[in-house]
Formats: structure tokens, C-alpha cells, sequence
């Protein structure tokens, strides 16, 4: 069978508010911004989302606004095939946005041709749900009742941005609320890179230190992240350390021996697509680290092909894709946790769909 050519490319840019202020050590944001792009082949369209977040480790907004029109001259009347290749073995480091969204419509229109969902396109044994973690927002505007309402809806990890606020006044915020913390949920701390090492070592020895020691994981504590530095941290810490932003920055193809801590969180967005994603994901699974994918609070567009990848991933680890609710608007139905889960169709593709315009 022939493969069929890529007949268009649409790039469609888009403006969705926050439903509120999302606030870290690296700074706020009150809207997305991106283009939804899509690939067509006959009656069918495969779709993705491009949506720079520099710092989150993309590309800025004019670069991928170069990188997208250049592709979409590169790309159409290509063979989809052909295309999925050129694709993964000529990404562009400095532009992850822009090759995530061409990757992830080139992979959900082609698990669309295969008749099967874009997970099992991508590991034929791919589980159908996906644990993920709450999202609450900085520490210090965390209250009881919101990690009541987040145990009640079946999560058992929360998330929460901390290196915001003074350490000892996120400290004291913390040992408040592990006090009455509702049986089994976890917290999992996002620090952004906010502090220097002295500060990184006083923080984690009272963390140890909290009544229940409810901390999960601790992410990026380094505003540097070195090497020695972390794996020192890790090795007092009582849990899990993990690098996030600083992952993109290492290069796709870098060595996870000696990775300095237990955990590695991967952004599709920052790592130039789904496919380069998982490759990444199985070497560090192999070489015994945790695998966290997490959307940057992409579109529907964006969350789900992102939450495709964590099933073919298949770590058990509450994943960081409860994110929809943190949009205002949408350019689709999102995916939406249920009991602390993702729960992902059986249909074929992705499972986006734009809503009628």
C-alpha cells in the first residue's frame, strides 16, 4: 500500500485565559498562547499544539513562529511516513514546541490510518488509564480544605509550588498542614530551581523532619543544578529528588548513568515530541530512574497526545496531566480525572477533537 501524502498543514493560532494566576519561582502567567496545528490526509486530520513556555525550557514565541511555517513548507506533500522519519531524525533542538505539535498530529493522524489509539500506536501494550497527581498551586495560598477536596476526588499526591515565598515561612506553612493531612495523600514539592545550595540542604533536613513525612518528591530544588551538588542532596533526602527543567538542557540523546537523583520529570513540549519522549523515558527506566510526564498547560490539543505518551510510558507514578481545569477556555473537550486517574478511550488517535467553530 502506498503511504499517503500529506496534503495540508494548518497552523491556527490561539488565545485561551487561565483560570487563574499560575505562579512559580521562575514567574506567572495568565494565559496560553500557541497555534493548534493540523495534518490532513484525505477525510482525515491528525492534531497537535504548539505552545511556548520558554521557561519551562521551550523555544520563545518567535521562534516557533519561524520553525512552524518552515515545517509546514517542508512537510506538505511528503509521504506521512516518510514525514513521522524526517521528523524525529532532524528535530531541532532550539525549537521543542514547534516539533512536539508537528509530532504529535503526524503520530495521532498515523495512529488514526492504523485504526488504533495513539497510545497502543506507540506501545502496543499500553494501559487504558493513567494516574495522575492533583494540582494545587503555591504552597503558601494552600489551605486544609483544598487538600480535603483533592483526597475526596481520589488523588493521592498533590502538587505544590514552593521557592515562592520566604523558606521559613513555606516551612511553617508545611509543618501546618501535614498536621491534619487527610490519610494517604502525598505531597509533592516543585521548588523551580529557586535556591542555592545552603538553602536546598536546610529545607530538606526539615522536610525529613515534618509529623507523618508526607513529602513525595521534591523537584528542581537547585537554582544550578549540579551534578555532585544534588546527588549530595539526594542522598540526605528522604525521598525521591527529581530534575525537570533542567532535563532539556542535558540533550536528547545524553547518558543516565550517574543521573544525580531518583527521579527524571519529562515536558514533551521542552523535549520535541512524543516519540524523542518516550525514547528518553526507556533509557531512564532502564537505568532504574522514575519517569514523571507532565503537560505545560497545553490545550486539549496538547494534553491529550501528552497523556497518550504517559500510558505507553506505563509508570505507575501519579503523572502531572490534571491540568485542564487550570484553563478557562479550550480548543477541545481535555481529558479529566476521574478517582485520581485519566481514564483514555479506546478510539482511535489521540482522542482530540476541536469543538465546532
Amino acid at each position: 500500500m502506498t503511504a499517503p501524502l500529506i496534503e495540508r498543514v494548518d497552523l491556527v493560532p490561539y488565545r485561551l485565559p487561565l483560570s487563574r494566576v499560575w505562579a512559580s519561582a521562575r514567574g506567572n502567567f495568565r494565559e496560553r498562547r500557541g497555534w493548534l496545528v493540523s495534518v490532513r490526509c484525505g477525510d482525515l486530520r491528525g492534531y497537535g499544539d504548539c505552545a511556548p513556555l520558554p521557561e519551562a525550557g521551550t523555544e520563545t514565541a518567535e521562534a516557533a513562529a519561524q520553525r512552524l511555517p518552515e515545517q509546514r513548507a517542508r512537510l506538505t506533500g511528503m509521504a506521512l511516513d516518510q514525514a513521522l522519519d524526517t521528523l524525529l531524525t532532524h528535530a531541532d533542538h532550539r525549537t521543542p514546541a514547534a516539533d512536539f505539535a508537528l509530532d504529535c498530529a503526524l503520530s495521532d493522524l498515523r495512529s488514526r490510518l492504523a485504526g488504533t489509539s495513539l497510545r497502543c500506536w506507540l506501545a502496543a501494550d499500553a494501559p487504558a488509564q493513567v494516574p495522575v497527581n492533583g494540582v494545587l498551586g503555591p504552597l503558601v495560598e494552600t489551605t486544609r480544605a483544598d487538600l480535603e477536596r483533592a483526597a475526596r476526588a481520589g488523588f493521592r499526591v498533590v502538587k505544590l509550588k514552593v521557592g515562592i515565598a520566604a523558606p521559613d515561612r513555606e516551612l511553617e506553612r508545611l509543618d501546618t498542614l501535614a498536621a491534619t493531612l487527610p490519610k494517604g495523600l502525598g505531597l509533592r514539592l516543585d521548588a523551580n530551581g529557586a535556591w542555592e545550595p545552603g538553602t536546598a540542604t536546610r529545607v530538606l533536613s526539615a522536610l525529613r523532619g515534618l509529623p507523618g513525612q508526607p513529602v513525595e518528591s521534591l523537584e528542581e530544588p537547585l537554582r544550578e543544578p549540579d551534578w555532585a551538588t544534588l546527588a549530595r542532596l539526594q542522598s540526605i533526602a528522604g525521598f525521591p529528588l527529581a530534575l525537570d527543567e533542567s532535563i532539556p538542557l542535558l540533550g536528547i540523546d545524553f547518558d543516565p548513568a550517574g543521573f544525580p537523583v531518583r527521579r527524571a520529570v519529562l515536558k514533551p513540549a521542552a523535549i520535541g515530541g512524543l516519540r524523542r519522549t518516550l525514547a528518553l523515558a526507556r533509557r531512564l527506566s532502564a537505568a532504574g530512574i522514575e519517569v514523571v510526564v507532565t503537560s505545560l498547560i497545553e490545550s486539549a490539543a496538547g494534553h491529550w497526545p501528552t497523556a497518550q505518551l504517559a500510558a505507553a510510558i506505563g509508570s505507575q507514578i501519579p503523572q502531572g496531566l490534571a491540568t485542564a481545569d487550570w484553563l478557562a477556555e479550550n480548543l477541545g473537550p481535555p481529558p479529566r480525572p476521574v478517582a485520581g486517574y485519566l481514564r483514555l478511550p479506546d478510539t482511535v488517535g489521540s482522542g482530540f477533537a476541536p469543538y465546532a467553530t
